[in-house]
């Protein structure tokens, strides 16, 4: 080996695991966009402006689903094959997919390679070779059968062509993407001519919260639940992080339904039975979290359901998995906080379990961030676009950060100003505004955070 391949080897050894993933995320963007401005890439046969290539190339690896064309109107066949691989690589994670085939193909990994992997999937380093693995088949298994329901229906309507729908549907609801290429049943449709069809909505459901929920608590449920079963043994507990994780889950989803189904009833719901209705709702409920999958026609809401949308994006998918927002564990970690503070308690807990004061300081400044990298791209499109309301503006800006996909129909008439600040929202909320802002601040050799300091005291409140 060479001395400057050697010197390259050290360098990459000796950037912090959290800023070679932001960087990997940025690196990938970008090769995306410039795939995309590729003539043979649009259908039209012309070169897509680099501009609207970014924004898509943004939005489908950080697995958004926020759009400037209709994803099977606009895109060729090899489009769609490049945007559903930037999802797929985007929703796992660079480092996962990486490190998860050297591990397939027995490759030994270092240290720094489990650092890196365990900061992006949120395991333990010592525990990462097994999670990566239960990852990638895991992964690989929802979304070949989740392509496999959707055929029962999708084959039968489109023939041949409803394979690609299906597999190009699956990856991207697991992925909790929110892209589709349904372009010629409804034009920027999404999934709204399926809204009463059960298999559809069911199937995608499904596949959305299995990705949304993280994979340490896949890999927790497998070990605790599934394996003993399969050896005929007793189940044990799950840990504390997927109770929490399922039981929110489940909170948002029930009550998400509930206050759609209520809010919407006379008005995008209107003409449907009771039972399309409810589907619908639950749909919608769900995809509202981090998918951008649609059922009925976000432009048409009420300015109130707008609102309790807005309120479900924010929170988002769980850490580790494949969606965005703030995390439902960062939100119930703050809640508990605000419980505990009005309980005159200086310790936050949850279920009789003291929660130690780095993971709150590290939810506060994730609030802090989202609201922040929000509120300025909201003020962004206020500015930059005068016809855009203030509600979609801030349905925009929250959409885009949680990773989420829905809009309001203001996506396309967006100025390019609007579009860099919605993409980069996308990027900080896929990355994370904590390890965006750790990537860019970290310096080799300082530790500051260890020393002694002289105590503040100031009056907040």
């Amino acid at each position: 080996m060479g001395e400057k391949q050697i010197f390259i080897k050290n360098r990459l050894k000796n950037i912090p695991p959290v800023r070679l993933i932001v960087v990997s995320f940025a690196v990938i963007i970008l090769a995306g966009a410039l795939l995309l401005t590729l003539p043979i890439s649009s259908k039209s046969g012309n070169p897509t402006s680099f501009i609207d290539s970014l924004f898509t190339a943004t939005s489908a690896t950080c697995v958004t689903g926020l759009i400037v064309f209709d994803t099977w109107t606009h895109w060729t066949i090899l489009g769609q094959i490049i945007i559903i691989t930037l999802i797929q690589v985007g929703g796992l994670g660079v480092i996962t997919f990486t490190t998860g085939f050297s591990l397939l193909i027995h490759r030994k990994l270092g240290l720094h390679d489990l650092q890196l992997a365990a900061e992006n999937t949120g395991g333990e380093t010592m525990d990462i070779t097994h999670l990566v693995k239960t990852v990638l088949y895991f992964t690989f298994l929802c979304e070949s059968l989740g392509a496999l329901l959707m055929m029962l229906r999708f084959v039968p309507q489109f023939g041949l062509e409803g394979i690609w729908i299906s597999v190009f549907t699956a990856i991207s609801a697991y992925c909790n993407a929110g892209f589709d290429i349904l372009g010629f049943v409804m034009k920027n449709g999404n999934l709204i001519p399926y809204a009463g069809d059960p298999l559809i909505c069911l199937t995608v459901g499904a596949l959305i919260v299995t990705g949304g929920i993280g994979f340490v608590v896949v890999r927790d449920i497998y070990l605790s639940k599934v394996i003993p079963r399969y050896h005929k043994n007793k189940t044990s507990h799950l840990n504390f992080h997927s109770h929490i994780v399922l039981g929110t889950t489940l909170v948002l989803i029930v009550l998400g339904t509930v206050l759609f189904f209520i809010c919407e009833y006379d008005n995008t719901l209107s003409g449907m039975n009771f039972g399309t209705k409810l589907n619908a709702s639950l749909f919608q409920s769900i995809s509202a979290r981090t998918a951008g999958f649609a059922s009925v026609d976000i432009a048409k809401e009420h300015d109130f359901t707008k609102i309790i949308t807005i309120i479900l994006m924010f929170i988002g998918a769980s850490p580790a998995g494949t969606g965005g927002g703030i995390k439902t564990t960062t939100f119930v970690v703050l809640m508990a906080t605000v419980l505990s503070v009005m309980r005159g308690c200086e310790e936050t807990t949850i279920a009789k379990r003291q929660i130690d004061k780095f993971t709150v300081y590290r939810a506060l400044a994730i609030l802090t961030g989202a609201a922040f990298v929000v509120f300025v791209t909201t003020g962004i499109i206020l500015t930059a676009d005068p016809h855009v309301n203030g509600i979609d503006a801030l349905f925009e800006a929250v959409s885009g950060f949680g990773t989420v996909g829905l809009s309001a129909g203001v996506t396309q008439t967006l100025s390019w100003i609007s579009k860099l600040a919605v993409a980069f929202t996308m990027f900080v909320g896929r990355v994370g505004p904590v390890s965006l802002g750790l990537a860019l601040a970290m310096r080799r050799g300082r530790r500051s955070g260890n020393a002694i300091l002289p105590e503040g005291k100031v009056i907040v409140g």
